[in-house]
């Protein structure tokens, strides 16, 4: 008897439940099952670090290419949102940016606050051009008319990082802790009907150690690997350095960068040797 009122039980349970899971695959066509995992994400606290423990310490610039055939999950998708509402890194950053999620500044050393809202205004602000039009009878008319500029992505093929490498003699080990980062934009001129290439601008820089701009890398995933059920966040593509870059410029007394005193090969050299002197301060620290 008692076994049959259970089983009872159990088959009114499960239809009373069936409406439940119907009326959430119908609410949800792209989705069969729930993704929260990385939307309720929070990011690693660093380590406590005390100032006498850092016995060395080099701020070092580099930059990163999203051509490059490693760098590509940067820039792709390159549509405004991908499949299943996926972006790319440029996207993923200007989002936050409108919206006011993370704070913006004008210089490396994150002294100069901009305002997110006047900055997108500025940036997106309509250009004026001049259109010819002809008739049927060739009659010429001129208009101004004003379009309107909008963010893309494709325009921004590199990323400046500034970051301090250092040693802790408490751990006896050396580290990187990522300061600022920077979006780019490809500058170009038009000249007899070509855009001819006039240089990089530094749109603005996002400090990487405030707490609202980490919650966002660790709650985007990238579009890195072929199982769409397990991609990195930002937060881990950084913190595991999972791209190639190159160094622009050392803390140095001269406070220049590498462009200012070599060019060509020369200094594509010189980025290799200050990348081998950080690694090679990290193995003269151990004695066998």
């Amino acid at each position: 008897m008692r076994r049959c009122k259970f089983f009872c039980f159990a088959w009114v349970w499960m239809l009373w439940l069936l409406p439940l899971s119907a009326q959430t695959v119908e609410d949800n066509f792209n989705r069969f099952y729930e993704r929260h995992i990385a939307a309720e994400r929070e990011p690693i606290s660093f380590p406590y670090l005390r100032e006498t423990d850092v016995v060395w310490e080099s701020l070092i610039w580099r930059t990163i290419d999203v051509r490059e055939k490693f760098n590509t999950f940067f820039f792709y998708p390159i549509e405004r949102k991908g499949f299943d509402g996926r972006r790319n890194f440029a996207y993923m950053v200007w989002d936050a940016v409108v919206a006011e999620d993370i704070p913006i500044y004008e210089d490396d050393e994150l002294k100069i606050p901009l305002d997110n809202a006047m900055f997108v205004e500025r940036f997106t602000k309509a250009d004026t051009i001049i259109l010819e039009i002809v008739d049927d009878d060739e009659n010429y008319e001129y208009k101004t008319v004003l379009v309107p500029k909008e963010f893309n992505s494709e325009e921004m093929l590199q990323i400046r990082l500034k970051e301090v490498w250092y040693i802790d003699k408490a751990v006896t080990d050396q580290h990187v802790r990522m300061i600022s980062l920077c979006l780019t934009k490809e500058l170009y001129k038009e000249h007899d009907g070509d855009l001819d290439y006039i240089g990089t601008a530094e749109m603005f820089w996002i400090p990487l150690q405030s707490p609202r701009v980490r919650r966002l890398f660790v709650r985007n995933e990238a579009v890195f690997e072929e199982n769409a059920a397990r991609q990195p966040s930002w937060d881990y593509v950084f913190n595991t350095r999972m791209f190639n870059s190159y160094i622009t410029r050392e803390s140095n007394t001269y406070n220049r960068s590498i462009l200012d005193y070599l060019t060509g090969p020369d200094a594509i050299w010189e980025s290799e040797r200050i990348e081998s002197k950080l690694l090679d301060i990290g193995w003269d620290m151990w004695e066998y």
